[in-house]
């Protein structure tokens, strides 16, 4: 295949324009899928306790949710196509070829189960995965015997499409999914140009459906963000130290998570719901030696993370340090059994740890929390350029300023994860 004559074919054309009349609705049913996922949330955590108890969900309150979330997740692998996605333990995932029809509906319920009723994933791949389906989908649909490159090409369209405003950018959305799939040279271009326009379109029809349904943007964004100072030498050693740390966390999250896997196949139902259960009281006993809300642990942490940012002086570092390891815990047994993905509590746990280290000689907050989530992102994602993104771009214009310590954290943080061993038992099984 000559990538230079596909670009110049009519063919390639028509595939540009289907890629943007396909960003219209693809995106809008991934803006319904959140609002769905927020409603669930808002209703199940606050308006229904509200209603039921008069005020604020007590500390037990987690505790019925999360084992349905975990028997719904359980029957939904089990009974339906598709396995609920790939699992999140193994990171994100390529090949295979995008989700089919049959998959689709498995894909679904399983990620709103599992984002909706607490466990501690993000919305990212399941969007991914389906936006990627429904763009193939169409393709089957228009012609059948379409060729391997157009379905990966509308695939790719259909997936940048749905998560175009998810992670701030629509340019750091297609960067994340291009630096999975490992694209390079024409090929990049060939799947980039239609997935950056569909993208593009999906913006657009986010931005429109929240100023006509006031449901929200639901893309990450910091409310408020801590001054930056230029980087000293100090702060170039304690990235150094915030990399090492991050890769050594993330490790420990992964294996937890990846040598729970056997023990949740031996009974997926019942072991699932039992890690739901243990996820709910681990949220219950960080409220209840806290004080602070149990949805701090629960869920995947893009909303709490604004929250978490704003009030950064208002914390200590001893309870810094509990919400560390108590969402650590969560978001490990959620890889486990559960599906959604790696990308926000990756970030919360990487600001929460910035943020205990900010009182340190010579830090200060906004190069830890732009340290620890880069960090954290790359140990968990193993994708070092779009971790250095997601932290330099959530910072907004202090991002250029904390940039240098960045880099040094994910460097730091990418060269350890691959030296260490592989997480989790020897041969882990793919699904």
């Amino acid at each position: 295949m000559d990538p230079v004559a596909v670009i110049r074919s009519k063919r390639y054309i028509g595939a540009l324009a289907l890629a943007a009349i396909l960003g219209i609705p693809i995106s809008a049913v991934a803006y319904g899928f959140l609002a769905l996922v927020a409603a669930m949330q808002r209703f199940l955590f606050s308006d229904l306790p509200n209603q039921m108890l008069g005020g604020p969900a007590p500390p037990w309150w987690p505790l019925p949710w999360l084992v349905l979330c975990g028997l719904l997740v359980a029957l939904t692998i089990r009974y339906l196509p598709g396995n609920g996605g790939h699992s999140p333990a193994f990171g994100f995932q390529t090949g295979g070829g995008p989700a089919t029809a049959r998959e689709l509906p498995g894909i679904i319920l399983a990620a709103l189960a599992t984002l909706g009723l607490g466990a501690v994933l993000g919305p990212e791949a399941p969007l991914i995965a389906i936006g990627g389906g429904l763009g193939a989908l169409t393709v089957r649909l228009v012609r059948k015997d379409a060729p391997p490159m157009a379905l990966m090409i509308m695939a790719s369209a259909g997936s940048f499409a749905a998560i175009s405003t998810l992670l701030g950018s629509p340019v750091l959305g297609a960067f994340l999914i291009m630096e999975v799939a490992g694209l390079s040279g024409m090929t990049l271009s060939l799947v980039a140009l239609p997935g950056l326009l569909a993208s593009g379109v999906g913006a657009l029809v986010f931005v429109g459906l929240d100023n006509w349904t006031g449901l929200g943007s639901f893309s990450l964004a910091l409310t408020s963000v801590p001054a930056a100072v230029p980087p000293t030498l100090a702060t170039l050693a304690w990235a150094v130290v915030m990399g090492a740390a991050g890769a050594l966390l993330g490790w420990l999250i992964r294996s937890g998570g990846l040598w729970l896997r056997p023990i949740v196949h031996l009974n997926r139902v019942l072991v699932t719901s039992a890690l739901g259960l243990l996820i709910g009281v681990i949220a219950m006993a960080y409220q209840l030696l806290s004080g602070q809300s149990f949805t701090q642990v629960l869920f995947s942490g893009q909303d709490a993370l604004p929250e978490l940012v704003e009030n950064a002086a208002d914390y200590s570092v001893a309870l810094m340090i509990l919400l560390v390891l108590c969402k650590a815990l969560a978001y490990g047994l959620s890889l486990s059994a559960f599906r959604g993905g790696p990308v926000f509590p990756s970030m919360f746990i990487g600001a929460a740890i910035g943020i205990a280290a900010s009182g340190l000689p010579g830090m200060n907050l906004a190069a830890g929390i732009g340290m620890g989530i880069g960090a954290m992102c790359t140990a968990m994602l193993r994708l070092p350029l779009t971790s250095t993104l997601l932290a330099v771009l959530l910072m907004g214009v202090d991002g250029v300023i904390v940039t240098p310590q960045v880099v040094v954290a994910v460097a730091v943080a990418f060269v350890i994860t691959n030296v260490l061993p592989a997480p989790g038992p020897k041969s882990p099984e793919p699904a």
